[in-house]
């Protein structure tokens, strides 16, 4: 997450628009239906920078408006201002739908013809001509990768590029810890060189550069004379912050143009929608209508929407434009010491080793699912916290997008017709939702996820930010075993189990009384799976701020270890002095452990300090920067 500054306006949407709400300098679209689905085909571009949706008033969207589905290629996102409605192309200045926009290279009869009812047309082949550049961020794969389909698609070389951006080595927003930590940023120098390897196998490469995209991008495209830069389209602001100014640094560019006629062009910059099991075209409720409970969002989605299968990408993709030399070649694989970080090696007690990668990423599917048949018992498993297999651990792959849900439920599908569908493989997919709605949720809420008060603007809690409670927290030092193994093993792996992430968080909000922020940025500092959505969603739920308005858990600790740990074994692999305890002591070591720092206690945090928060709306970026000090 890069620190930027809070963007007023908020992407609220990303379903069509009707016939009778068409923006005046469009010209008329026709319908066309394929497989029962709609498709859209578009015969001129938009100004999507003024137009006003007509007839609706400055800043409302009726459902019935939402009612025609937009190909499930590119998402249009509208942007709700005091100055009416904006549409642009997920951050891009040209809009690339199937059998939509005229794309550089590709003729208009061409986009047509690429059209398909999975909005992509991958089975329509190479149509197009030039260079276009696949600008990799959070989506470290080949497989499943729409945005480098089209790139394929719509050129006829394409240049894949990844930039290591330091400022997502820098430090987080409040309390100034490292954003990422050695172990994920060594998981993202695997995933990057898993990547290469994976595209030098398709005939392909990738440019590897050290610095910011907003800068490196640019450049390249002008060497290579790119028509349009590709990738994916982020939902928080650090990362639209970045997407915001490489378009317009794009838009300073100038090629040779190879449309008739046109001496010169800018590069267009696609960025399109993926990641996400449910594509955000394809949800029964714009974003800005996403309901504030998970249970009602997840029947809708289940009953309403259908999940697309996994986009099939070519064997070869081929080839790197001529003109590569220009741009320096691709460059060495990156170190640590490129952002000042020294190597450090997972801890031997880790439960298993987490290597990153698109081909690690799909070994560990294979394994979970077929090798041990560990998914058809996941339900009953899933609340353990010791061991390899009590839960999938996809969570890493899926974070930096080496794997996609969708490559997941594919996958169960088949499991489900070969072997066994029950309710464990169902809850698979149940899991992979919650991480959809965090990241809609986002989109619905904003920079107010980051706010102390958070989504519902919660007001009148004090949260204490002491120091020394906090570092007891952090280093696993609270005098509670179970909340102190589970610290050590985030520490020395980088990852948590879902059930120990619960428990630490409601032990830092509701016994300790500390400020959630500090344990949400500590997870990001930490975890292998971090992404912003998820993880200050959960932080917000577990601290009762979050947009659920029934959000008020405490995990009771003594309870919590008596149901997940009931012989201390966790405790024991963590805490190797408890080992020679018995059993039943492991959890209650009195003597023999740390004197706990916090008694234990039911309802409110202690409210020993006055509230920083801000409210939605309020104030800049992720609110006011409070003072990290100890009581």
């Amino acid at each position: 997450m890069l620190n930027m500054p809070r963007v007023k306006s908020r992407p609220v949407g990303g379903r069509a628009i009707c016939d009778g709400c068409l923006p005046p300098r469009r010209a008329a679209a026709e319908h066309s239906e394929e497989c029962g689905r709609m498709a859209w085909t578009l015969r001129r571009d938009i100004d999507r920078e003024t137009w006003k949706h007509n007839g609706h008033g400055k800043n409302t969207v009726t459902r019935k408006q939402w009612a025609c589905s937009w190909p499930p290629s590119t998402p249009p996102v509208l942007m709700l201002s005091s100055r009416g409605s904006k549409f642009f192309s997920s951050g891009g200045s040209h809009l690339l739908a199937s059998g939509g926009m005229h794309k550089p290279g590709v003729g208009v009869r061409q986009m047509q013809v690429m059209a398909s009812k999975d909005g992509i047309g991958q089975k329509k082949g190479r149509q197009g001509s030039g260079t276009a550049v696949m600008w990799f961020r959070n989506d470290l794969r080949v497989s499943d990768n729409e945005a480098l389909l089209r790139a394929w698609q719509t050129s006829s070389a394409v240049l894949p590029v990844y930039c290591l951006d330091p400022r997502v080595f820098s430090t987080t927003y409040h309390f100034g810890f490292p954003k990422t930590g050695e172990l994920r940023a060594q998981f993202i120098l695997e995933s990057v060189a898993d990547l290469r390897k994976n595209l030098q196998k398709r005939g392909l490469d990738l440019v590897i550069r050290v610095g910011k995209p907003e800068e490196i991008v640019p450049n390249l495209a002008q060497a290579v004379g790119a028509h349009t830069v590709f990738g994916h389209k982020e939902t928080t602001s650090e990362e639209t912050g970045v997407e915001g100014r490489l378009k317009g640094r794009l838009a300073k560019v100038e090629v040779s143009s190879e449309i008739p006629g046109k001496s010169v062009r800018n590069p267009q910059l696609d960025l399109v929608w993926g990641g996400t099991l449910y594509h955000i075209d394809d949800l029964p409720f714009t974003p800005n209508e996403l309901p504030d409970v998970y249970t009602q969002f997840r029947k809708g989605c289940e009953t309403k929407s259908k999940i697309r299968p996994a986009i099939k990408m070519p064997q070869q993709m081929g080839p790197l434009p001529d003109s590569l030399e220009k741009t320096g070649g691709c460059g060495p694989l990156p170190v640590l010491a490129d952002v000042g970080l020294t190597p450090r090696e997972q801890s031997p007690l880790g439960v298993m080793p987490f290597v990153g990668g698109e081909t690690a990423g799909l070994a560990r599917l294979q394994d979970y699912f077929w090798a041990k048949d560990k998914v058809r018992e996941y339900k009953e498993t899933r609340n353990g916290m010791l061991g390899a297999d009590y839960s999938t651990k996809f969570s890493p792959w899926l974070a930096h997008g080496c794997i996609t849900p969708r490559i997941i439920c594919d996958e169960l599908r088949k499991y489900e017709a070969e072997r066994v569908a029950n309710q464990s493989t169902y809850w698979v997919l149940f899991e992979l939702l919650w991480r959809d709605y965090f990241r809609f949720l986002s989109i619905k809420y904003g920079n107010s996820i980051f706010y102390l008060g958070g989504p519902r603007n919660v007001k009148g809690l004090r949260w204490s930010q002491d120091k020394l409670l906090f570092e007891a927290w952090r280093d696993g030092k609270t005098g509670y075993p179970l909340i102190d193994a589970n610290m050590k093993e985030l520490a020395a792996t980088g990852f948590m189990s879902n059930r120990g992430r619960q428990i630490v968080c409601s032990f830092l909000v509701r016994d300790m009384g500390l400020d959630w922020r500090l344990g949400a940025e500590w997870f990001e500092t930490c975890l292998l799976d971090y992404d912003p959505c998820s993880n200050y969603g959960n932080w917000t739920y577990g601290a009762g701020v979050g947009n659920d308005p029934r959000e008020d858990r405490y995990f009771s600790i003594p309870k919590q270890a008596q149901t997940y740990d009931p012989d201390g074994e966790y405790v024991a692999h963590w805490l190797p002095q408890l080992k020679n305890l018995p059993k039943a002591a492991r959890h209650y070591p009195k003597d023999a452990y740390l004197r706990p720092v916090v008694p234990l206690r039911f309802g409110q945090p202690p409210r020993n300090q006055p509230s920083s928060g801000q409210g939605r709306g309020q104030g800049h970026g992720r609110g006011r920067k409070p003072a990290f000090r100890r009581n």
